[in-house]
């Protein structure tokens, strides 16, 4: 028998991990749970344990309970970026690469960056901190997650622009829920300790009604929970034999529908820890000389969300999509395949109804489940 463990590049995979600094994040519902106040008090109990800790980014946001941990930590410079003439402060990424403390607290991991530094986004910065060995700590909002970006509009009605892709959650070694009820961070807004007093009525109307607060907390939780589950599924031998589960979204070039499921995948394969692929297949009415160019960015906008959250893409050219989206299972060992709702008319559905009784035989056959995605 062959180990295929036993080759170069799997020792070399393991030099890079032993490498690579750990991860922790502090996950909240929202703003004003404490997650930078915890950091803090994390920060001030490895210092006292000497341990070389440096804040490499943090925002007090004026409060004063936070603020009073500060002292005695050591905060790294923040770098001065110019933006269309105006002096923007960003964390100073080469400054903790060369400082290389033993742990860096890095706040409000979603941040988009200014214009001209190294990345776009703030957590590839604490990737590339990480690849440098640097152990990092790390907060972020359950309204920055990618996949969950639909749900959240849903929810407050409010387009959250800053995300994060689900695998960065994944790469943690610990995800903390800071958790507070509903009623317990409303009263904290309204004693100031969250926003100054003018914003205090906006911020209750708005994003913090307490039917919100309370979804926000229970998508917040269960995250956390699969978390803790992928963490017991990897490293707690049960002695059972689970199937792998393998996803496959399969996607049009409609911009909404494409989006939703992708996300919904996205969120069905980190549940189940697993691979999961997206499948886009031009038909011969989809070539780059018929379809639309509005529909034509659309469907690279969503690819490179798809890569993003983790999928690898594939893409086929094919008269049949149910017969390349049976081919593609079958390839790949996909175990569920992944559609969105059919929009079609009454001689439509009539039409394709032989190839969907194909479709489903052959998945019966093959041990292959079916979510059709709303």
């Amino acid at each position: 028998m062959i180990d295929n463990t036993n080759t170069p590049h799997h020792f070399l995979d393991l030099i890079k991990k032993s490498r690579q600094g750990k991860f922790k994040i502090y996950l909240g519902m929202s703003a004003g749970v404490g997650k930078t106040y915890r950091m803090l008090q994390e920060a001030q109990s490895l210092m006292k344990n000497g341990i070389d800790v440096k804040i490499g980014y943090v925002e007090v946001h004026d409060r004063v309970e936070t603020r009073s941990l500060l002292p005695g930590l050591t905060v790294i410079p923040r770098q001065l970026s110019y933006y269309k003439g105006k002096a923007m402060e960003e964390m100073d990424l080469q400054a903790i690469l060369n400082l290389r403390p033993e742990v860096v607290i890095i706040d409000e991991l979603a941040h988009t960056n200014v214009v001209g530094c190294k990345n776009e986004k703030r957590w590839q910065d604490v990737i590339d901190i990480l690849n440098s060995g640097i152990n990092v700590i790390s907060a972020v909002n359950i309204q920055h997650l990618e996949s969950l970006h639909d749900i959240i509009l849903k929810i407050t009605g409010i387009d959250v622009a800053e995300r994060i892709p689900d695998r960065i959650l994944n790469l943690a070694d610990e995800v903390v829920n800071i958790d507070l009820t509903a009623d317990e961070l409303i009263n904290r807004i309204k004693e100031g300790k969250v926003y100054q007093r003018e914003k205090i009525e906006t911020a209750l109307a708005n994003f913090f009604r307490r039917e919100h607060l309370l979804q926000l907390r229970e998508l917040a939780l269960k995250e956390v929970a699969t978390q803790l589950e992928r963490k017991i599924e990897d490293e707690v031998p049960t002695g059972q034999a689970f199937r792998h589960e393998i996803f496959l979204a399969c996607i049009s070039s409609n911009a909404v529908v494409a989006k939703t499921i992708i996300r919904k995948t996205s969120r069905l394969a980190s549940y189940y820890h697993s691979h999961w692929f997206v499948l886009y297949v031009q038909t011969p009415l989809e070539n780059t000389s018929r379809i639309a160019l509005d529909r034509q960015r659309h469907l690279i906008n969503n690819f490179k969300l798809a890569t993003e959250l983790g999928a690898e893409l594939i893409r086929v050219n094919h008269k049949s999509i149910a017969k390349a989206i049976l081919e593609t299972a079958k390839l790949k060992g996909v175990t569920t395949i992944c559609i969105g709702k059919p929009h079609l008319t009454f001689l439509q559905t009539i039409f394709a109804t032989n190839i969907f009784k194909e479709l489903l035989k052959k998945m019966t056959t093959q041990d292959i489940d079916l979510v059709i995605l709303s």
